[in-house]
C-alpha cells in the first residue's frame, strides 16, 4: 500500500474509522460516558485491530510521520491498553524496538511500568489510540521521561482536539501529533451523509464546552 501524503491523513483515518463504527456521531441522540458526561461522539479505537487493511493502513500513517517528523526515533513505545497493538505493528515496520507503559507499576515481580529494554537517553515516540484530555497519555510519557529516556512526541489516531488537551501537552512540553482528528470527522461524516450540516454547529458547540452539552 502506499503511504498516504501526511496532510491526506486526517480524512483517510477519519473515513476509515467512519466505515467499521470505530467512531460513531450521535448529535441528537448524545451517548452518556463513564464520566456522565453527555456527548454527541464515540470513540472505540480498538475495533481496528479486527479489520487487517484498516490497521495496516493506520500503521503506514504512523510509520509516515515517525519517518518525516521523529527520523532519528529509536524505539516506539506503545500506550496500555489501546496504544499497544499499533505499536508493535509500527515498530515491526521501521524495524525499531517496541515498549509498552503501564498505567502504574505492577505491585509484583520486578515493578516494573515500562515493559520491555530500553537504555538512558534513548529517543522514543509513543504510540496512543485516542486523545481526549489527554492525561493517561501524558502520564505514560512523563514515565518515559523521568525513566531517562527522551520523548520524542506521542502520536496518537485520533483526538477530539479539545483545548485542555492541547493545553496540557504545552505545559509539559511534549508534541502531539494524530492521523486525524475531530474537524476531519466532521467534515467526512457530512460528506458521506452521516450528520447534516445543521447539525455541525451542534458538534462544534461539544467541542468548545463539553460540559454543557445536552443542559
Amino acid at each position: 500500500m502506499t503511504i498516504p501524503l501526511l496532510e491526506q491523513l486526517p480524512v483517510e483515518i477519519a473515513k476509515a474509522l467512519l466505515e467499521i463504527n470505530a467512531v460513531m456521531l450521535r448529535p441528537a441522540d448524545p451517548f452518556t460516558w463513564t464520566s456522565g458526561l453527555k456527548s454527541p461522539i464515540y470513540c472505540d479505537n480498538r475495533l481496528t485491530m479486527s479489520y487487517p487493511e484498516i490497521r495496516d493502513r493506520i500503521a503506514e500513517g504512523f510509520a509516515a510521520v515517525i519517518r518525516e517528523r521523529y527520523p532519528d526515533c529509536e524505539a516506539v513505545a506503545g500506550i496500555a491498553t489501546g496504544g499497544i497493538p499499533h505499536a508493535a505493528w509500527v515498530a515491526q515496520k521501521l524495524n525499531l524496538p517496541m515498549l509498552y507503559v503501564r498505567d502504574k507499576a505492577k505491585g509484583h515481580g520486578k515493578t516494573n511500568q515500562i515493559e520491555g529494554h530500553f537504555t538512558p537517553g534513548q529517543k522514543v515516540v509513543l504510540i496512543e489510540d485516542l486523545i481526549s484530555t489527554g492525561g493517561s497519555s501524558l502520564k505514560a510519557a512523563v514515565a518515559v521521561r523521568d525513566a531517562g529516556c527522551e520523548v520524542q512526541g506521542v502520536i496518537a489516531i485520533f483526538t477530539y482536539q479539545f483545548q485542555l488537551a492541547i493545553d496540557a501537552f504545552a505545559a509539559q512540553h511534549i508534541t502531539l501529533d494524530t492521523l486525524s482528528n475531530y474537524t476531519a470527522l466532521i467534515e467526512v461524516a457530512v460528506q458521506n451523509g452521516a450528520v447534516q450540516q445543521s447539525e455541525v454547529e451542534l458538534l462544534l458547540e461539544w467541542r468548545e464546552n463539553p460540559q454543557a452539552f445536552g443542559q
